[in-house]
């Protein structure tokens, strides 16, 4: 049996083995990209990642389960990882620097800790239940980090991705309900922006469609930061297609917004 400890050892490793693979890939000329079914970019890096870590959990971990955006698997009720190689990869095919890999440990349902790996902005943050939410900086430094102490929406900062996602999906009308309720909005897009809730620069990032491998490692980041995550119904899960990250203070208030006619 291992430790929380012992594992997330094992999911920094992976972050690391990550990052040596994307940044060598990034901007370079030659990388390779094709168009999945559902129409969304994945390069050779993108595929080069989750098998080179796939390869190494079947050595540390070979009784787990692994659950990938680029090679599938089922998450089930025991252990499962769930990665995402690159999140952000129109970012990462453009030369944009916001792109991360994820990694999450799911154990009976419930993610247990997580890494978000950053290296083109410098960033990385990580979590394990019990164990408070860290990230370190450019500079190599490492923190604690927390979310906000915002208490009204009049007073919050709130980012989402691209605005056309809550027409397809959910309801532009709530969306813009929201975010005419806060103080400041943008669309930073992806991890970036529930990172930045979990260490209190903003205070919500809501989406109206993600996919378990996107979210799993934000759920635990955002909890242990002091936070809450759920998806758009209000239920704490990650693999539910949509996500809410907040302080936790202004989350009532968000759904409530988020849940006006037209919206799901």
């Amino acid at each position: 049996m291992t430790t929380l400890v012992e594992d997330l050892e094992v999911a920094l490793r992976l972050a690391d083995a990550a990052d040596a693979h994307t940044l060598a890939r990034f901007r370079a000329l030659d990388l390779d990209v094709t168009r999945k079914p559902d129409r969304t970019p994945v390069t050779d890096a993108d595929l080069a990642v989750e098998d080179a870590a796939r390869v190494m959990l079947a050595t540390e971990r070979p009784g787990d389960a692994v659950v990938g955006e680029e090679r599938g698997g089922e998450a089930g009720q025991g252990r499962a990882w769930v990665l995402d190689p690159i999140d952000g990869t129109k970012n990462f095919l453009r030369g944009v620097p916001a792109w991360a890999t994820l990694i999450a440990l799911v154990d009976g349902g419930r993610p247990v800790l997580g890494v978000i790996s950053a290296p083109a902005l410098g960033r990385r943050w990580w979590a394990a239940r019990g164990r408070g939410a860290w990230t370190r900086d450019p500079d190599g430094a490492q923190r604690q980090v927390h979310v906000s102490s915002v208490s009204d929406l009049v007073d919050a900062y709130l980012s989402t991705t691209h605005l056309g996602t809550w027409r397809e999906y959910h309801s532009r009308e709530a969306y813009l309900a929201l975010a005419d309720a806060c103080w400041e909005n943008r669309a930073f897009g992806d991890f970036w922006q529930h990172c930045l809730v979990a260490e209190g620069a903003i205070d919500l990032a809501a989406e109206p469609i993600v996919n378990p491998w996107d979210v799993a490692a934000v759920q635990v980041l955002i909890e242990e930061a002091g936070g809450r995550f759920t998806d758009l119904s209000g239920e704490a899960r990650y693999d539910g297609g949509t996500a809410l990250s907040s302080n936790g203070r202004l989350h009532e208030d968000a759904l409530a917004l988020l849940k006006l006619p037209g919206g799901s």
